[in-house]
């Protein structure tokens, strides 16, 4: 394995938004998708910019927001939660305000970049660590990269799972390296090791499931395709040969490059078209250093256009679990039901997955055939006569 962590700057607030709420406040998570309308203020001087959560080129550190058949799931940085979306639950009517549910911890970041694994694998790899420490998690794996949620109370105990499964602390004290061939033998010896400790996680986490009446289903028709938007630098590129109108009238002074210069705006345009479009699955994740990545129901494909890269051609399917009868603070579902699935697939020669965790849900995502067969698999460990 050969992965780097990374923890992003600053805090996170989860939000869930029950889907007949999303269109009252649609409003707010668009002034979130669009950071420079924290910039408006009213007046005709420079506006004092708010960029907490965003980096020196008004881009998001990191953002989700997802729609799915069963919710509306926003995880972005707190003064965005505090300042734009807070305030307009309080405008909804009280029982539609009670029925929004914001996270009242603070939640870390984790970006991981790995190479020379499969999905499965990377799955298994980063949530087994955590989940074994009885750290609570949301995995989010994107076209790039994948990210995992963790409390900012347990950000020790997440230092220390990382350590003791092989990472190693950089010199920048937040990032962190997989150990490779050096520790080759402590490594197998703890894999060992951690191959009988995720078995019995796993069957925790499938008697928490059935003791919650949690049924994996389908959506019938859906079908999902991951994608990406343009690298940034090429948008920049564009800007640079254009840079010479973007002068101010009158003044001579070039002015400063603004959030609009940085970013696809057909992207943009066709991203905000698709959630006024009251999407069935929608998931943008927006990161530094990365480009925007979406995973999409197949038939919004023609909003986008030309403005994304990537297998438009596959098609995946997602698993859902309603998780909403269970608390933030539930631990190892994500590992527990991904290492069921990656066993007893590996042994059929195919383990490719991967895995959304929202607010209140999560979703397992594969081939057609897969899922068919991860069905399969995970209704007969669900079924409660298999729990007795």
């Amino acid at each position: 394995m050969n992965a780097q962590i990374s923890f992003l700057e600053g805090t996170f607030t989860l939000i869930h938004i029950p889907l007949q709420s999303y269109p009252c406040l649609l409003q707010p998570l668009i002034r979130v998708l669009l950071p420079q309308t924290q910039s408006l203020k009213g007046t005709t001087s420079p506006p004092s910019r708010e960029r907490d959560g965003l980096t020196t080129d008004d881009q998001h550190g990191f953002l989700n927001i997802s729609v799915t058949p069963l919710e509306c799931s926003v995880v972005c940085h707190s003064s965005w939660a505090k300042n734009v979306v807070e305030p307009a639950i309080k405008c909804l009517s009280k029982a539609a305000a009670k029925a929004v549910s914001v996270s009242t911890d603070d939640y870390l970041v984790i970006s991981v970049i790995s190479a020379g694994m499969d999905a499965a694998s990377r799955v298994m790899e980063l949530t087994s660590p955590l989940a074994l420490a009885g750290i609570p998690i949301f995995f989010i794996a994107t076209y790039y990269s994948d990210f995992i949620l963790v409390p900012k109370k347990a950000q020790h105990a997440v230092t220390q799972a990382l350590l003791a499964r092989g990472f190693q602390l950089a010199q920048n004290d937040s990032d962190y390296r997989f150990r490779g061939h050096e520790n080759a033998r402590t490594t197998a010896a703890s894999s060992q090791a951690l191959s009988t400790t995720v078995t019995e996680l796993q069957n925790r986490a499938f008697d928490l499931l059935r003791k919650s009446n949690v049924v994996p289903y389908i959506e019938e028709g859906l079908r999902l395709v991951q994608c990406s938007g343009r690298e940034v630098t090429h948008i920049n590129q564009e800007f640079s040969r254009h840079s010479s109108s973007s002068r101010r009238p009158g003044n001579g002074h070039t002015r400063r490059p603004s959030w609009l210069d940085n970013v696809d705006t057909k992207l943009y345009t066709a991203m905000i078209s698709a959630f006024v479009s009251q999407p069935r699955f929608l998931s943008v994740t927006l990161a530094k250093d990365d480009p925007p990545s979406l995973l999409l129901d197949k038939f919004l494909l023609d909003i986008f256009g030309d403005s994304l890269v990537g297998d438009t051609e596959g098609e995946l399917v997602p698993i859902f679990l309603d998780l909403s009868s269970l608390s933030y603070e539930a631990t190892g579902i994500v590992c527990g039901v991904a290492g069921k699935l990656v066993g007893d697939m590996e042994s059929q020669g195919s383990s490719e997955l991967s895995y959304l965790s929202t607010a209140r849900a999560g979703a397992v995502i594969l081939s057609t055939k897969q899922a068919i067969r991860a069905l399969d698999i995970l209704k007969p460990m669900l079924d409660k006569q298999e729990g007795k």
